[in-house]
């Protein structure tokens, strides 16, 4: 059922390394299921925390310069950026794209932080965003650091 290329069970290159013992990604058909996806980077170690910790230089733009803004939605900010750049690096890994992406669940720990998730997620979802579900809870891996967690489900068109 799983195509070879997908790296459901492989790590790929430009995917970070799962935090524990579970797929990134699992192939069911035309189907993709993504785990949730935390702005953590195992490669470095580290929790994004600000525009500044982005590795992306296009992420990095949206610093706005002021203090109290980056640092109030920066986080959340930041967080969304890198958590949006790796779902779009494992779902191009397995074949489809953000355009196929037809549910998201997002996790936040702070409800209020919505407007500045929902700026950075509409960058990566311009037109025809998926349908979507946010609930706020208490705790999130892999340390408190973490602001929020995004799932998905994609579809793989037909061929890939």
């Amino acid at each position: 059922m799983e195509n070879k290329k997908n790296c459901c069970k492989d790590v790929c290159k430009d995917i970070p390394k799962p935090l524990a013992h579970y797929a990134v990604a699992r192939r069911a058909g035309q189907m993709l299921y993504l785990a949730g996806i935390v702005a953590a980077d195992p490669k470095r170690g580290m929790v994004i925390n600000s525009y500044r910790d982005l590795e992306d230089e296009a992420g990095r733009a949206l610093e706005t310069g002021d203090m109290s803004v980056d640092y109030q939605e920066g986080r959340v900010g930041a967080q969304t950026w890198f958590i949006f750049s790796t779902m779009k690096k494992v779902l191009e890994e397995n074949g489809t794209s953000l355009d196929n992406v037809l549910k998201l669940t997002t996790y936040m720990k702070d409800i209020s932080q919505f407007p500045a998730y929902v700026r950075v997620r509409t960058m990566f979802f311009p037109e025809n965003p998926p349908a979507s579900t946010v609930v706020e809870i208490k705790e999130l891996l892999p340390t408190n650091e973490s602001l929020l967690e995004v799932e998905a489900v994609a579809y793989i068109p037909e061929g890939k």
